[in-house]
């Protein structure tokens, strides 16, 4: 069953209840300020679709944070109301509580259209997926429309059981559309040569991914912490880098893949004998037991810009290094200039630190896509769908 989006509805007087994905970084020193309102950015256009194709109502659900299911100021959504109702031009209403009583007198005034709940995961009703929790949620709407990508391989409450009160009513927003149409390009029969990058700090993490992927890669590039463990299950000593067993046990199964073959890893690496100290380049496999492995070096990132020249799919999924470390950030940097420089390829970023990585190295905009959720789009790749999107398409009985 395909999934409806937003922009094929009629919206006259309709209150729309939409899931947003609102948990954004707040400044540690000031917890009022938002230190990156991109996840909120990335809501205005389906919010502007939906108040300019004349809903009566609109009502945000979104979390921040971590409360644990207790209401705690500091994950207060107030300062996204308050740059919503700038950037939107008109006052956000947000309710001291998301079962709060006066929320459906709100609906029935004409003063503000714009009512956003405080924080779900205030209440532990929301991760437990709650149904009773997710009806009282849906009477705010007539409609309801989830935008949060981030979220929509979580089976909450939110996300996940309140499509059972929406029968064929339930709606994807443009942020949810962008991502599927991206990631199918990568899930679904991906031009080629096809390479995927890997990198980060745990095999466990990404172990169903690289098995998902290596049938169908045409090189499949390790770097990053992500690397050691597999140069271990060679044999390969690694001094004191990023490695645990478990991890070495996960690699040298894949290593054991008849397609294990297409795995590109590092010849040299930037090393140091503490974590973020002075570089050592140890041109050589095997690095000395007391130093750690911090990037690829200037051959590995030789080797892997050449596997990357002349492909028509990319997925960059982990940094190469400890790249918020200047001295460590050459791999990652490099990685994201070749991507950048690839015309005629579709590039696919997806996964928090190598979102952050690309950003910083200023190259964002080179890429064909940004993914906004992390472990969601990893889960996309592996499975083909999440459970948000799963509810969207088929409904919850």
């Amino acid at each position: 069953m395909a999934i409806q989006y937003i922009d094929s509805v009629d919206l006259t007087d309709k209150n729309v209840v939409a899931r947003f994905d609102f948990n954004v970084p707040l400044d540690k020193n000031d917890p009022t300020k938002i230190t990156d309102t991109t996840r909120i950015d990335n809501a205005l256009e389906t919010i502007k679709t939906i108040l300019d194709n004349g809903a009566n109502k609109l009502v945000l659900i979104s979390h921040l944070g971590r409360p644990k299911g207790t209401v705690k100021k500091e994950f207060s959504l107030e300062p996204v109301a308050t740059y919503l109702a700038d950037k939107l031009g008109e006052d956000v209403v947000l309710s001291e509580s998301c079962l709060d009583r006066g929320i459906k007198t709100l609906l029935t005034l004409n003063e503000s259209r714009v009512i956003l709940l405080e924080n779900v995961r205030f209440h532990p009703e929301e991760t437990k997926n709650d149904r009773e929790f997710a009806r009282k949620l849906s009477e705010y709407g007539d409609i309801y429309v989830n935008d949060a990508f981030g979220t929509a391989h979580r089976k909450h409450s939110s996300t996940y059981e309140i499509n059972a009160f929406f029968k064929r009513r339930a709606y994807a927003g443009k942020l949810i559309k962008r991502e599927l149409e991206a990631l199918d390009k990568v899930v679904g029969k991906p031009a080629t040569p096809f390479v995927a990058i890997v990198g980060g700090a745990k095999v466990s993490d990404k172990i169903k991914v690289i098995e998902k992927l290596l049938p169908n890669v045409t090189h499949l590039l390790i770097g990053g912490a992500m690397a050691y463990p597999f140069l271990k299950a060679q044999g390969i000593e690694v001094g004191t880098s990023l490695c645990s067993d478990e991890d070495v046990a996960l690699a040298t199964r894949i290593l054991k893949e008849k397609t294990s073959h297409k795995i590109v890893l590092p010849v040299d690496h930037l090393a140091s004998t503490e974590f973020g100290g002075e570089p050592i380049e140890v041109t050589v496999k095997n690095l000395p037991e007391d130093v750690m492995g911090l990037d690829i070096g200037p051959k590995s990132l030789e080797i892997f810009s050449e596997k990357l020249r002349g492909a028509k799919t990319v997925l960059w999924n982990g940094p190469m290094g400890l790249f918020e470390n200047e001295v460590y950030s050459k791999g990652t940097f490099g990685i994201a200039k070749v991507l950048a420089e690839l015309n005629d390829a579709f590039t696919l970023v997806g996964g928090g630190d190598s979102v952050s990585a690309v950003n910083k190295s200023g190259l964002a905009d080179k890429m064909s896509h940004v993914s906004t959720g992390g472990g969601a789009s990893l889960e996309y790749i592996e499975n083909a769908t999440l459970p948000g999107i799963h509810a969207l398409r088929f409904g919850i009985e």
